[in-house]
């Protein structure tokens, strides 16, 4: 099950500012930016629920694996994590997140992928 849509990251000035005004954690699978929500960006998308609660990207690259089948189930992985674990998510403060994995052969390891996502949410205080 995907995220619900008032939790994506959608449109390109928002990956543009949070590639600028993010704070970067890195892990040896994946990498995180975060980034204090700016609502007046997602206004600009003429969405009618712009919340400020935490909102997420998951980018998985062709170099990770080549099949598209393995990218999207270790984007779902990762999704199902966020949704079963949200009430552990600081909420006081609206957050961005993009996850960018990186290049290696663990699409197959799912608790190794999701002991270093767990990791770095606790590392970017994103979880309690």
């Amino acid at each position: 099950m995907g995220l619900p849509k008032d939790m994506r990251l959608n449109g390109h000035r928002t990956f543009t500012y949070v590639h600028k005004n993010s704070i970067k954690y890195h892990g040896r699978l994946m990498t995180f930016k975060v980034a204090e929500s700016n609502p007046e960006i997602l206004s600009s998308h003429k969405l009618k629920n712009t919340s400020n609660n935490l909102r997420v990207a998951i980018a998985i690259s062709k170099k990770v694996s080549k099949k598209a089948v393995d990218r999207n189930r270790t984007r779902r992985i990762l999704q199902e994590w966020l949704l079963t674990n949200i009430q552990k998510i600081n909420s006081h403060k609206p957050y961005w997140l993009l996850v960018n994995l990186k290049i290696g052969d663990f699409c197959n390891d799912k608790k190794r992928l999701l002991e270093e996502f767990q990791n770095l949410m606790l590392k970017s205080r994103l979880i309690k």
